[in-house]
């Protein structure tokens, strides 16, 4: 099985199986061993990989670092577990700083069962760095961060290459988490940043009030606009890819030309199934989202289901932009007016309930199936 099938079918034990995951060895059984054998070691020899590995280290003697994975003998990787309900706040990581100081391991992962923190020691040679190099959900992968974890695998190890890339993926990662949160809540240092590079005024408590609110419209809308933008060159690409290639014949009889659809996807309508999308990101894969069109109104649809709208667009009068969405089936469809297409991100929990009502009938069509019958 390739890493990413076996990362993305953790990912799925995770989600149907958390609420019954309630302590930390329970975690290692079901979400970090597996991970562990995902990545190649074997996790029943213990000449690749030690549970409960013990290091002297001076007065603190006895404590144990939960898995050491094995080469030539010596520690390379070192894993300390938590409960799968336990967050890794500020400082959970201690037990496996002390343990990554005495040790020649060179990586260091403090993990949830899926949530995943990779550490080394770039700030200071063998002192483990406080902020990881590499971090990610089981439950958010993608293609990115799988080539990145394919270094961490058996058969392809290389501590030196490994290094070599730690370094950019840590501060990269650092600053794009900085910019997700200023997408979300912008920081007065970071609005005032933006407003001096446009607005020559005195900036005021009500010019920075102001300046805030646009901040962040501005951010969302650059991102819109850039996902907008690969979207309409990827249709062109696929349509320009599509289309034969025609040869021009003098002595042929002219053809009439066929009647144009009268269906148009419109930019807002682009722009709306984009919102969607960042919605939904951290929730499913984005590509079960589609967009369906039609002459009055245009459906944005979980695997392209007709019977699982999300949310159904009526654009095509700019002055009168409405949305419906379907967070409770037991009320009739109402159209809600949007001013913007940002106005769509107000109602991002009926989008999110939308979803997780479809999610919720899958797995219970799902249970339904396995259940074996009388005659069985």
């Amino acid at each position: 099985m390739e890493l990413i099938d076996s990362v993305r079918q953790l990912a799925k034990v995770y989600t149907e199986r958390k609420d019954t995951i309630q302590t930390e060895e329970a975690t290692k059984n079901a979400l970090i061993m597996p991970f562990i054998m995902a990545l190649g070691y074997n996790v029943f020899d213990p000449s690749e990989v030690i549970p409960e590995y013990t290091a002297d280290m001076g007065i603190k003697r006895g404590e144990r670092v939960d898995y050491a994975i094995i080469r030539d003998g010596k520690p390379i990787m070192l894993i300390e577990a938590k409960w799968s309900g336990e967050e890794l706040d500020v400082g959970k990581e201690s037990q496996l700083m002390r343990y990554f100081n005495v040790t020649p391991a060179k990586i260091g992962i403090l993990t949830n069962g899926h949530e995943y923190r990779f550490y080394t020691d770039l700030d200071q040679d063998n002192i483990m760095d406080t902020m990881p190099f590499l971090q990610f959900s089981i439950c958010d992968i993608n293609e990115q961060i799988v080539r990145e974890l394919k270094r961490f695998t058996k058969s392809a190890f290389k501590i030196e290459e490994i290094a070599s890339t730690a370094s950019e993926l840590k501060y990269t990662g650092a600053m794009k988490n900085y910019l997700m949160e200023q997408l979300q809540e912008p920081s007065d240092d970071f609005v005032e940043h933006m407003a001096r590079k446009v607005f020559t005024g005195k900036l005021t408590q009500n010019a920075k009030e102001k300046f805030k609110s646009i901040t962040k419209k501005a951010f969302t809308q650059f991102i819109s606009d850039r996902v907008s933008d690969r979207l309409a060159s990827a249709l062109s690409e696929e349509k320009a890819a599509n289309t034969p290639e025609e040869k021009q014949d003098d002595n042929a009889p002219e053809v009439p030309a066929e009647p144009k659809s009268k269906i148009v996807t419109t930019q807002d309508e682009i722009d709306g199934y984009n919102a969607v999308k960042a919605i939904l990101r951290s929730k499913i894969d984005v590509k079960r989202i589609t967009l369906k069109d039609t002459i009055n109104y245009c459906n944005v649809l979980l695997d392209g289901n007709a019977r699982k709208p999300l949310c159904r667009f009526f654009f095509n009068n700019p002055k009168n932009k409405a949305v419906i969405f379907y967070d409770n089936p037991q009320s009739e469809s109402e159209k809600i007016p949007v001013a913007t297409i940002d106005d769509i991100y107000l109602h991002a929990d009926k989008i999110e309930a939308t979803l997780n009502m479809y999610l919720a009938q899958d797995a219970e069509k799902g249970t339904k199936k396995a259940q074996p019958t009388e005659s069985e």
